[in-house]
């Protein structure tokens, strides 16, 4: 079991590394302080979320037990929710103000 564990972990971490790499090469238009906050923040959010879900699998990888055990030595992680979550979240509040735009500086 814990082989596909540990392969699980492999490809998330790449599709992680995959998405930094994919979204830093790409050009951003605008030079908006505000915006290459927002666009940085979207992007290490985007990736965070994919090393986060790998970090699920190298927690259930690294506990020994199994069983009732398992799921006991998992209660002692409950807290790791909440990183996925709080990543996903930055991804779709950075999303939304990245999409409603900004008003023009010549303006």
């Amino acid at each position: 079991m814990r082989v596909f564990e540990y392969v699980l972990t492999g490809v998330f971490f790449a599709l992680g590394v995959r998405s930094l790499v994919h979204w830093l090469r790409r050009p951003f238009e605008s030079r908006r302080p505000r915006d290459v906050t927002l666009y940085a923040l979207w992007i290490f959010s985007r990736a965070g979320l994919w090393f986060a879900v790998s970090g699920v699998f190298v927690i259930s990888a690294s506990i020994t037990e199994t069983g009732r055990a398992f799921r006991d030595e998992w209660s002692r992680y409950s807290w790791y929710i909440l990183v996925p979550l709080v990543l996903a979240a930055v991804q779709a509040i950075t999303a939304y103000l990245l999409g409603l735009g900004g008003e023009d500086e010549a303006a």
